[in-house]
This record gives structure tokens, C-alpha cells and sequence, in this order.
């Protein structure tokens, strides 16, 4: 069985809560063995204490603790002397401070878990020879102490924050102060402008108060109320909101072609400056309004297509409406525009909170965001929501097949709660604060408005408006891409919504126990999701075109070339240690993605294109049901050899579909690491190596006829179990005959199901 993942696993949370069980170390594949680590390294140096301790005795010690636990590394070993030095009273016994080893450990466990329960403290107590009652105090102290400090930095930038906001402040009060006539010079009076002066005016003053009402937040923070602060600074020249964006065109003294590698965008970018921050607020405010108003206005501004299942900007219109923003478009750039709606099982508050998370945001659209950076945090807004939070961020947005350039953006995001129950989440392109050679896509207010449903439901309306340079597409993909359907609105929602019943089925409760091999263990059913969510996550990263890979393409007959790239495997418990080969090819079928879809994901009709299964019969030994599409599941199978000599194998699988995007991936697992998981044991140190297909529509005109797929096939082989090992010739032909021989046996089985 082909295993396989494209690129090395992202470090990134699970959707799906932990249980907390500590499981050692798993294998995914045959004869690898990875040894369970314990929570603690090293030797355990003893502390002299009494077993039986008063209850003076143990505020004393408690005192020991927190200086233990703040005093420097050369004052760790300094006996604290008791009482009797001091007291001329009987002599008690002596307590020494805690030593450098236990210090050390209960740090490191600290991060892993600030708040342990009875049964950890009592055994970190034991393989520390402390007291559990003097652990218990140590992560009391050490907690009030985290806290501290946290609260201490939070209130210094706040109050720095709040400074600048009402620096700026200040300096446009005093500019509309001294407004003066441009005929006359004399003092400027509402009867003398023009109605498009009177009324750009008005919105200046509201974007003031919006400006006014996050410098009041910040002043909530910090405690003090909002007054007026001097220019610590010399005033920064005042710059319209209509910000240019630079020469997106070839740029002199830069030579060869705009379409080549500019290198890593996204590690290139650092954190605005102090100066870029009034300006960038101003932007997120004008991109709120303009994405406000995008989602509920219909038509001139949107038009309805001919079968009506979809809206189509009008760019004259919007320039008309907007004349403002982010200045015109860049030669050689498109605009794609799109809007869709749904409605989504997840409750608005967590939806909000998910949005604003970068981590659990590129968790939740892993097939559509290949990584993601937050820069810095300019405003957490109000006190427990993110009323008001602007984040500067950075992206990478892909396409699941290698013959498609990710987009990389460099933007703000700004939420606000617009009334009760109803929220707005946009992104706003800040490039011109960043000029940067080559980039080829900017984002123009995009993002959603959520608005609450009952029962915990939620409807979102989704708009996306970028202008992007496509020009390194592939031509296989240039219809798909042309047609926004590869990076549109209808992709975020409908990915969101099938992710919101991911999840959902990972916290139901009322599991039908009728069918066979429903797993109705909820701490199972929870291990057994991470540990395919971590599966899908690194199939996705992997194999899209990001700027972090390094295709070499073997020569084949054009659309049907395979791309390979090899990783070194190194100290990660997530993946078998060693050289990993992975290959993946595109290319276009005359069949419908369901057809595909349910072709790849039957067990029945496996062993038409699965090599490496031997034509073994396969079973499904257990599944999850993850929404209302039968097609989403979590399944476990079992590849009977036919060949008494062989094991039999376990396939971790999930196949994942809605309109937009259809998934099917797999990965061998070890029997014995999967019973662990399935009894509820922690998933994160089953080694795996995802392969898999990612089936796309053909955007209308896959090679001039309609309705057909465009189908990525992946996989990911571990080709020597010794890191440093040199890649052989023939890895690389063997990797990429079984490639080629799997892509024949779909075309021919799905050619007959055609016909």
C-alpha cells in the first residue's frame, strides 16, 4: 500500500480535543517502532521533607516554592534557613529550596499542563521525591506568578496603543480645525462645499469615531481614562485611504521573468512599524464598511448569471460605489469576485472565534490554506469577545495539485460585532506598507458577515474579491481557476460547512449502535478523528505548489508528468524516521467528480487500482459517519492477503466531498497503535504517511468538453529508514512506475464505467 504525505506535517492544533491520556510511541507501517517517550528526561534528585508536615510547616514551604520558582539559576541551590536563625526559640528541622532538577521538570511540565489533577501531582510528587502538597503549591504560585507578568505586558502595550491612537486623533482634530477655503484662505463653511466634499467629510468623522471607539477600548485595558497624550513623535504625513499599491508590472533593474519564484513571501514580511499602524486601522474600518455593504446589495452591483445559481460582480459598478480603497488595479492583474450563503451547524460566537484563531482558522480550511502566520496583534478588542480585534496576518492559499501557484497575501484582519448576534470577519491587503517584487495577488475587502440562527445554527454570507496575476497556471487548470471556482466564496462555504459537521459529529453523543462497525466509543471516536484530521492536514500541505516545495518533474508526455520531491524524516514522532519520496500527477477525466469520488472511497472496487494491496480482499472494520453525504466518513479497513505468508494490514481512510472539492485519503497504520486509538489513547505519536486523491471539476471546459474531473494523484513513499542515506535512481523509477501504473488502472476502470 502506497503511504504517503507531500510535505512535512504542519505544526498545527487539532479541531478535536485531547483526552488527556498520555500513549507512547506508535508505528504506522510494518516493523517500525518508535519508543515511548516519557513526560519527564533525567534523574530525579530527592528533597529532604518530613513526611508528616504541619500545616506551618507547609505555608513555609509554600513560600519556598514561589521563591523557587522566581529566583535565578544560581540562587536554586541556596538553602533557605529556617526559622532558627532567626528565632531564639528550639531549633526545628531544616528545609532546603527546591534543586535545579525538580525546578526544571515541573517547568516543563508546567507548559504541557498548568492545572494537573490529584493523579499527575502525586505522580510528578513521587518521581521527584517531593510532597504532593508542595507540587500543589509550587503550580499554585507559578500560576499567580504567569499570570502576573502576563497582565503587566498586556497593560504595557495596551497603554502604549492607546497613546498613538490618541496622538492621531489629536492630529486630525486639529487638521479639520484649520481647514481653510482654497479660493479665499479664509475658515471653510459647510454652505460653501460641494455635496461630494460635504458628504466625504461626514464619513471622515465616522471613521474618526470608529478610530475614537477602539483608543476607548484600549483605555478599558489599561484602566485609565481616555485623555489626550502629546505627539511623542514628529507627525506622520496624512495619506488618503485610496492607498497605491506599487508597480505590480516587471520591475526595472529586476530583469527575467515576473512569473519565477520570488521566494517565501511569508517568512520575508516581519511586523508593521509604529508609523504604518494609524494607517492600517484606517484601512480595516473603510474594508469593514466596503464589505458590509458588498454582502447585502444586489443588483446593479451584483448580477445573477444565467442559471441563477450564482452573483457576478459588475467592476464598473463597484468602482463607482467604491471609489476608494486600495487604489486601481495592477496592469496585467484580473479581478475575481464572488458571494455565496449558507447556513452552518456551529454556534456564531465559536464561529467568530475559530476566524480570529490563526491556528484553528488553518486547521478548520486546511485544503484551502497551505500556512499561516499572525505578525501582531494590534487590538484584542473588548473584554471577553473579539469586538474590535485587528491581527496583521499573513497567508498562503492553495489549490490541491502541484500545477497550481499558491497565493501568498500580506493583509489585516479586522472583526467587529455590528449588533447583537451579528458579526463581520474582513481581510484588506496592506502590500503597500510592504512593497515586495512579484506579488502576484492582493486581496480587496474579503471576508464574511455571520449572522445568529437558532439552535445554534448560523448564517454566513461570504464574499471574495482578489486581483490576482494567474498567468503561472497551468493550462489544465486555467478554466477552473478563470471561473473562481478554485479560489471563490462558494469553496470557503461550503468547506466551512462541512467542517462544521465534522465537528459537530465529533461531539455527538447519540451514537446509533445498530449498524455494524459504528464505533460508539466517544473518547474512540474522538482519537480516531484527530489522528485523521492530522492525516488530511498533511496530505493538503503537501501537495499543492507552495513555495516551501521543490518539484523536480520527470519527463512524461506533458499534463501527465509526475513531480517528485524527497523530505528527510528526523525526531518526528508524527512520521516514520527516514527518506520519504513523494510523487504526485494531475490530469483530466471525461467522468464527473462523484464518479470518481465514489470509485476511489468503495473498498469493494479498491484492488482495481491499489497496487500494493496484492488483490487482496478489503474489508471495513469500523467507520465514523461526519455529516449528512454518506461519502463523509472516517473508516478503518483491513487488506485480507491473499498469500498466507503476508500480514494482513490496516488503512486509516477519509473521504471528504461537497461541490467544490472531493478528498480521498489513506494511510497504513499499525494494529496495535490503532487499538490504542480506538480505546480513546492519544493519536499524536502514530507515525503516518498519507497518500491519496484530491478530485476538482473541470470549471466547465476540461479539454473542450463539459462536465468532466480534474483528478491529483499522491502518494508518499519511505524508500530507506536511514535519514542520512543517499536517493537512489532506481527509488526514484520504482516511485514513479507504480505512479504511472495506478493512473492507467483509474483511466481504464473509469473509462468502462463511462462508456
Amino acid at each position: 500500500m502506497p503511504a504517503g504525505i507531500m510535505t512535512q506535517a504542519r505544526n498545527m492544533p487539532s479541531m478535536i480535543g485531547r483526552n488527556g491520556n498520555n500513549v507512547g510511541g506508535f508505528v504506522s507501517t510494518s516493523g517500525l517502532v518508535l519508543s515511548q517517550s516519557s513526560m519527564m528526561d533525567g534523574q530525579l534528585l530527592p528533597l529532604d521533607m518530613p513526611q508528616n508536615t504541619s500545616k506551618s510547616d507547609l505555608a513555609r514551604i509554600r513560600d519556598d516554592d514561589f521563591d523557587s520558582a522566581t529566583k535565578s539559576d544560581s540562587d536554586n541551590n541556596h538553602e533557605l534557613v529556617s526559622g532558627d536563625d532567626q528565632d531564639p526559640r528550639p531549633k526545628k528541622k531544616r528545609y532546603h529550596r527546591h534543586t535545579q532538577h525538580q525546578i526544571q521538570e515541573m517547568e516543563a511540565f508546567f507548559k504541557e499542563c498548568p492545572h494537573p489533577d490529584d493523579k499527575q501531582r502525586k505522580e510528578l510528587s513521587r518521581e521527584l521525591n517531593l510532597e504532593p502538597l508542595q507540587v500543589k503549591f509550587w503550580f499554585q504560585n507559578k500560576r499567580t506568578q504567569m499570570k502576573n507578568q502576563h497582565e503587566r505586558h498586556e497593560n504595557t502595550q495596551l497603554r502604549t496603543e492607546n497613546e498613538k491612537l490618541r496622538a492621531d486623533n489629536m492630529r486630525y482634530r486639529e487638521a479639520l480645525s484649520n481647514a481653510s477655503c482654497p479660493n479665499c484662505g479664509g475658515p471653510t463653511a459647510i454652505g460653501e462645499m460641494s455635496f461630494d466634499e460635504h458628504h466625504l467629510r461626514l464619513e471622515n468623522a465616522r471613521l474618526r469615531e470608529e478610530i475614537d471607539r477602539i483608543s476607548a477600548i484600549a483605555a478599558k485595558y489599561v484602566g485609565k481614562p481616555v485623555v489626550n497624550y502629546p505627539l511623542l513623535s514628529p507627525p506622520v504625513p496624512s495619506r488618503p485611504l485610496e492607498l497605491g499599491m506599487g508597480n505590480f508590472g516587471p520591475q526595472p533593474g529586476l530583469g527575467g521573468d515576473i512569473h519565477a519564484s520570488t521566494g517565501d513571501l511569508i517568512r520575508s514580511i516581519s511586523s508593521p512599524i509604529e508609523a504604518e499602524k494609524p494607517m492600517i486601522i484606517e484601512l480595516a474600518v473603510a474594508a469593514m464598511e466596503e464589505l458590509t455593504r458588498m454582502a447585502q446589495m444586489g443588483e446593479p452591483l451584483w448580477m445573477t448569471n444565467l442559471d441563477g445559481s450564482s452573483h457576478v460582480l459588475n467592476e464598473d459598478e463597484y468602482l463607482r460605489t467604491f471609489p476608494r480603497g486600495i487604489g486601481p488595479k495592477p496592469a496585467g492583474f484580473k479581478c475575481e469576485a464572488s458571494r455565496e450563503s449558507a447556513v452552518v451547524i456551529m454556534n456564531h460566537i465559536n464561529l467568530v472565534e475559530i476566524l480570529m484563531d490563526v491556528n484553528q482558522w488553518s486547521t478548520l480550511f486546511s485544503g484551502i490554506v497551505s500556512r499561516a502566520m499572525t505578525l501582531e496583534v494590534l487590538s484584542t478588542g473588548v473584554a471577553g469577545n473579539y469586538n474590535g480585534a485587528l491581527q496583521v496576518m499573513t497567508s498562503e492559499f492553495q489549490v490541491p495539485s502541484p500545477l497550481v501557484p499558491t497565493r501568498e497575501s500580506y493583509y489585516v484582519r479586522y472583526c467587529k460585532q455590528h449588533g447583537d448576534g451579528k458579526w463581520a470577519v474582513v481581510d484588506i491587503s496592506l502590500d503597500d506598507l510592504c512593497p515586495t517584487p512579484g506579488v502576484r495577488c492582493r486581496r480587496r475587502p474579503s471576508g464574511c458577515l455571520i449572522q445568529e440562527m437558532p439552535n445554534g445554527y448560523s448564517k454566513v454570507t461570504w464574499v471574495e474579491h482578489v486581483e490576482v496575476d494567474d498567468r503561472g497556471v497551468h493550462n489544465l487548470y486555467r478554466q477552473l481557476v478563470s471561473s473562481g471556482q478554485a479560489f471563490g466564496a462558494k469553496r470557503w462555504v461550503t468547506t466551512l460547512d462541512r467542517q462544521c459537521e465534522r465537528l459537530a459529529s465529533a461531539m455527538a453523543t447519540n451514537i446509533s449502535t445498530g449498524d455494524v462497525g459504528v464505533i460508539t466509543n466517544q473518547e474512540g471516536r474522538k482519537s480516531m478523528l484527530k489522528l485523521a484530521e492530522r492525516m488530511v492536514i498533511s496530505f493538503c500541505a503537501g501537495v499543492s505548489a507552495s513555495t516551501t516545495h521543490t518539484w523536480t518533474t520527470l519527463s512524461g508526455t506533458g499534463a501527465d508528468d509526475v513531480r517528485v520531491m524527497t523530505r528527510k524524516s528526523i525526531d518526528d514522532p508524527g512520521r516514520p524516521p527516514g527518506i520519504v519520496l513523494s510523487a504526485a500527477t494531475s490530469f483530466w477525466l471525461p467522468v464527473p467528480p462523484k464518479t470518481i469520488f465514489d470509485f476511489l472511497r468503495d473498498e469493494n472496487s479498491r484492488n482495481e487500482w491499489d497496487i500494493l494491496s496484492n488483490g487482496g480482499v478489503v474489508q471495513e472494520m469500523a467507520h465514523i459517519a461526519n455529516g449528512h453525504d454518506t461519502g463523509n466518513c472516517v473508516s478503518l479497513l483491513r487488506v485480507n492477503s491473499t498469500n498466507s505468508s503476508q500480514s494482513n494490514m490496516l488503512i486509516l481512510q477519509e473521504s471528504c466531498t461537497d461541490p467544490t472539492v472531493s478528498f480521498v485519503i489513506y494511510a497504513p497504520v499499525d494494529i496495535v497503535a490503532m487499538n490504542v486509538v480506538l480505546n480513546g489513547g492519544d493519536p499524536d505519536y502514530v507515525a503516518l504517511l498519507p497518500s491519496g486523491f484530491a478530485i476538482l471539476p473541470d470549471g466547465g471546459g476540461g479539454e473542450g468538453v463539459s462536465g468532466g474531473s480534474l483528478l491529483t494523484v499522491a502518494f508518499q513513499i519511505l524508500v530507506d529508514s536511514v535519514p542520512t542515506a543517499k536517493l537512489s535512481l532506481g527509488s526514484v523509477a520504482t516511485v514513479n512506475n507504480l505512479i504511472a501504473c495506478t493512473v492507467e488502472r483509474i483511466k481504464a476502470s473509469l473509462s468502462c464505467d463511462a462508456a
